[in-house]
C-alpha cells in the first residue's frame, strides 16, 4: 500500500523520521511542521467462509480474472461488531440471511497492510450478486483448493476443523489462477 505524502492534519509533506517510542527509537513517516504521525495500522477486514445449502460459495470480483475466486470480504464499519459486519457484507454480497457465525481466526494479509477476521458463516436464501462480483461456485469440501494468501489460510484452518486435509494450489495453479491480475485487489476485496 502506498503511504500518504502529506499530513493529514497540516498538509506539509511527511518526512521520515526516528523518535523515541515505548520500544525505542522508531522511524515512521512524521509531519516535520505540527508533529503528527502517520501511524500506518493494519485495516481491519471481514471474511467469511459461506456455508450455503451444505456447500461454500466462493465468489469471484468484477475486477478479477476469470479463475479466481474466493471468500467473502469486507472492511469491518465504525459502530459494529465483527459478527454483525460479517452478516452485513454477505447480505450485500450475495442477497444471503447469515443464520449461524463463528469465528475461524485472524490471519495478516501484509501485502494489502490488512488484519483479517475470518468466519465460518451458514447462510440460506436466493443468492443475487452485487455489482462489486460477477460469479459464483459452490464447491463441495472435498473440492476445495486453498490459496497460499490471507483468506486462502483461513480457508485451510476451516476444511480442518471439518476433517479435510487442505489442499493447496501449486505455485503453478496459482499464478494461473491469478494471471491477469495485474493490480491489487480493491479495498475489501483481500484473496
Amino acid at each position: 500500500m502506498p503511504h500518504p505524502k502529506f499530513c493529514q492534519v497540516c498538509a506539509t509533506p511527511l518526512e521520515w523520521i526516528a523518535l523515541m517510542e515505548d520500544g525505542g527509537p522508531k522511524e515512521r513517516l512524521r509531519c516535520p511542521n505540527c508533529g503528527h504521525t502517520h501511524w500506518n495500522n493494519p485495516t481491519p477486514v471481514l471474511a467469511a467462509i459461506v456455508e450455503y445449502r451444505g456447500q461454500v460459495l466462493l465468489a469471484r470480483n468484477a475486477a478479477w480474472p476469470g479463475k479466481m475466486f474466493a471468500l467473502i470480504t469486507g472492511f469491518m464499519e465504525a459502530g459494529e461488531t465483527p459478527e454483525e459486519g460479517i452478516a452485513r457484507e454477505v447480505k450485500e454480497e450475495t442477497n444471503l440471511d447469515v443464520s449461524a457465525t463463528k469465528i475461524v481466526g485472524a490471519y495478516d494479509f501484509q501485502r494489502m497492510n490488512q488484519v483479517i477476521i475470518a468466519y465460518h458463516v451458514v447462510a440460506d436464501g436466493e443468492v443475487k450478486l452485487s455489482p462489486e462480483l460477477v460469479d459464483y461456485r459452490l464447491y463441495d469440501l472435498p473440492d476445495l483448493k486453498c490459496w497460499p494468501a490471507g483468506t486462502g489460510y483461513a480457508l485451510a484452518d476451516w476444511l480442518r476443523t471439518r476433517g479435510h486435509e487442505p489442499v493447496f494450489f501449486t505455485a503453478a495453479e496459482n499464478e494461473e489462477r491469478r494471471r491477469g491480475l495485474n493490480l491489487p485487489p480493491e479495498p475489501g476485496n483481500a484473496s
